[in-house]
């Protein structure tokens, strides 16, 4: 039976609930936390310390913190914008990638500073795979590109064996979406000689062994392909932590594998709200509303939703706002606040029916939630270790580690 660890890919220091959540994993015996230095810019390792302080350390000696190394954001766009790291490949405007090892280097040091810790039990290259996306992108011809790939790694390797000769670092690892691809892909990584490579890296280093020791990489209900990868890890002797365990792509669409309960309160907030804007001054922000709630079922999956809150629908609620004065807009932000709480809670409702209806062969043999089904299969995986889950609520965890 697989272990549930805490996943931190969307936990803040900021965030007092996050926080709690972390403490609650841990009184209730959770025994892994997995992070990487781009989540929230660096607050997710902020928060586990801030969980972590005034744990015994007898507690603390049975977590295991993982860790992860590769993503250019954030800050680390704005240091590599005045002083570019080495061997950087760009994914976006926004993102770029290096596993060189000067960046592993300086990545490490400063996740060890965020997490006020000595040594991060194990370190993880995050999503290599980036340089090849940038050789696809540049027609970069299948054998060179993956020559290259495995020379990358290889150096990151011997960089990583370093790392655990300083006592920075127990072991190491390699978490990639592209494990979970299909071999045929060319975005598919493959797997089956990183063991070589973890050798030589060892053996060039001067160890008796190396440490090598786990993989992470998407598998869930829907994506099974990457339980190849997993069964080569177990086959190998290394550990596998699945993520991304309720959020699964199905045909190029996006589902969210959990129940959601309708909003009780949402019509009355809502018919609140549309009272408050049904004048000329706030007449945008009635239109607005009035669209929502007869296009709160047209979401493919909440994530679909959230995006567009940030991008579409805050930018045109502040400009709804512009004219009414502060005392009136901070009351009428606060109705909005909890307006677009319940919206949420529709949203999801609605993409959880539109997904057991399009998922019913997945799941009309499990008579539990969405989530529990999904998390059930993983558990029955008996080459997973691990099943990484975002519990950014107390309940949350209680909800999660019930199923244990």
């Amino acid at each position: 039976m697989s272990n549930f660890a805490f996943g931190t890919y969307r936990i803040s220091d900021y965030n007092p609930q996050h926080i709690e959540a972390l403490k609650e994993a841990i009184d209730s015996g959770i025994t892994m936390i997995d992070t990487s230095s781009n989540y929230m810019d660096g607050g997710a390792e902020r928060a586990i310390a801030l969980a972590l302080r005034d744990v015994n350390d007898a507690t603390k000696q049975k977590i295991e913190i993982v860790s992860k190394v590769g993503y250019i954001q954030g800050d680390n766009l704005s240091r590599h914008n005045e002083n570019a790291f080495d061997e950087v490949v760009k994914y976006a405007d926004d993102c770029f990638h290096s596993i060189s090892k000067t960046f592993i280097q300086d990545q490490l040091a400063h996740s060890l500073k965020r997490l006020e810790m000595q040594k991060i039990d194990c370190y993880l290259l995050h999503n290599p795979e980036y340089y090849l996306f940038d050789a696809l992108k540049n027609g970069v011809d299948k054998d060179e590109r993956l020559d290259e790939m495995y020379l990358r790694i290889y150096r990151a390797f011997v960089t990583l064996e370093e790392e655990v000769n300083k006592g920075r670092i127990g072991s190491y690892g390699i978490s990639s979406n592209s494990f979970a691809k299909h071999n045929t892909s060319d975005e598919f990584l493959p797997f089956e000689d990183l063991i070589t490579i973890a050798d030589r890296a060892s053996e060039d280093v001067g160890n008796d062994t190396h440490s090598f020791t786990t993989v992470q990489l998407p598998i869930n209900i829907l994506e099974k392909e990457g339980l190849k990868c997993a069964s080569w890890a177990k086959e190998n002797g290394l550990r596998v932590l699945a993520n991304r365990p309720l959020n699964a792509e199905y045909e190029n669409q996006m589902y969210r594998l959990a129940d959601y309960d309708e909003s009780l309160e949402y019509y009355h907030y809502l018919n609140e709200l549309l009272d408050i804007c049904d004048n000329e001054l706030l007449q945008p922000l009635y239109n607005l509303l009035d669209e929502l709630d007869s296009s709160k079922h047209k979401f493919g999956w909440i994530g679909d939703y959230d995006t567009f809150f940030f991008s579409q629908i805050i930018p045109h609620v502040r400009t709804s706002l512009e004219n009414i004065d502060e005392e009136n807009r901070v009351a009428l932000l606060n109705s909005i606040d909890i307006f677009f709480a319940e919206y949420r809670k529709m949203v999801a409702h609605e993409c959880a029916n539109k997904t057991r209806i399009k998922l019913d062969e997945y799941f009309n043999e499990c008579d539990l939630s969405l989530q529990e089904c999904a998390l059930k299969f993983l558990q029955d995986c008996k080459s997973v270790d691990y099943i990484l889950v975002g519990m950014r609520k107390p309940s949350y965890v209680h909800e999660i580690l019930a199923l244990s």
